[in-house]
C-alpha cells in the first residue's frame, strides 16, 4: 500500500472520531506520513460526523478531495449515501446497515431512503460496497459500543499493515475494563468481512 485516502463517517456517539485517530496511529506506527482532519455536525446530538484520513510516505493536506477516497467507512448507511460522491471510480465502500434517521424523517418531511437506493447511489462511483450489520455484530458481542472496532477490523482487511500494530493501536487506546471486548470486535470485524468479500466474489 503505497498510499490511501479514507472517509470516515457516522454520527454522533458512534466513536467515529476515535476510530480514525485508531488508524492515524496505526498508519504513523508503520512508518506513513499521516494526515487527518474531523468534521462534527451536532455530533453530541446524533448529527453528523465524518473524519478525513490521508496515509502516504508524505502527505501534505488533510483533506481529501471529491471522488478521489479510496475507501468510504460508514457507521450509518445513510450518511454512506451522503459522502458517496468522494469515493473515486472503483473505490471501496464499507457500510454498516444501521439506520438513524435524521429530523427531518422524525418530522415526516421526508422517508429514509431504502438499501436499494443507497446502494444505487454508491453505484454511481464503485460496485465495490459491502453491506455490513456492524451494530448487531457489536450488540451480539455484549457492547453495542464496539462498533467501532467492528468496523475497524472490517477495515483493516484492505489495509496492508500488520494486525499486531491494530491491535496494539486499540489496547493503547480502550480502558482495562473495555480492552478485551474491543479486541474481540475488531478481530470478528476481520472475520465478517473476509466473509462477505467470499460471498461476493
Amino acid at each position: 500500500m503505497d498510499k490511501m485516502d479514507l472517509l470516515v463517517t457516522g454520527v454522533g456517539g458512534q466513536g467515529v472520531v476515535l476510530a480514525s485517530d485508531i488508524i492515524g496511529e496505526t498508519a504513523l506506527a508503520a512508518g506513513y506520513d499521516v494526515k487527518k482532519t474531523d468534521t462534527l455536525g451536532m455530533a453530541q446530538r446524533g448529527g453528523s460526523v465524518v473524519s478525513h484520513v490521508r496515509l502516504a510516505p508524505k502527505v501534505w493536506s488533510p483533506l481529501i478531495r471529491e471522488g478521489e477516497a479510496d475507501l468510504l467507512l460508514a457507521f450509518e448507511k445513510l450518511e454512506a449515501a451522503r459522502w458517496g460522491h468522494y469515493l473515486r471510480p472503483g473505490g471501496v465502500a464499507i457500510v454498516n446497515s444501521y439506520q438513524q434517521p435524521p429530523l427531518s424523517v422524525s418530522l415526516g418531511q421526508e422517508d429514509y431512503p431504502s438499501d436499494d437506493e443507497i446502494a444505487a447511489v454508491l453505484k454511481r462511483r464503485t460496485e465495490n460496497i459491502y453491506f455490513i450489520d456492524g451494530t448487531g455484530r457489536a450488540r451480539e458481542l455484549g457492547n453495542v459500543r464496539t462498533l467501532n472496532t467492528f468496523m475497524l477490523g472490517c477495515f483493516s482487511v484492505f489495509a496492508s499493515l500488520e494486525t499486531d500494530a491494530w491491535r496494539e493501536s486499540i489496547a493503547r487506546r480502550m480502558p482495562e475494563n473495555i480492552r478485551e471486548i474491543n479486541l474481540n470486535a475488531f478481530e470478528a470485524g476481520r472475520k465478517e468481512i473476509e466473509g462477505v468479500r467470499i460471498g461476493q466474489s
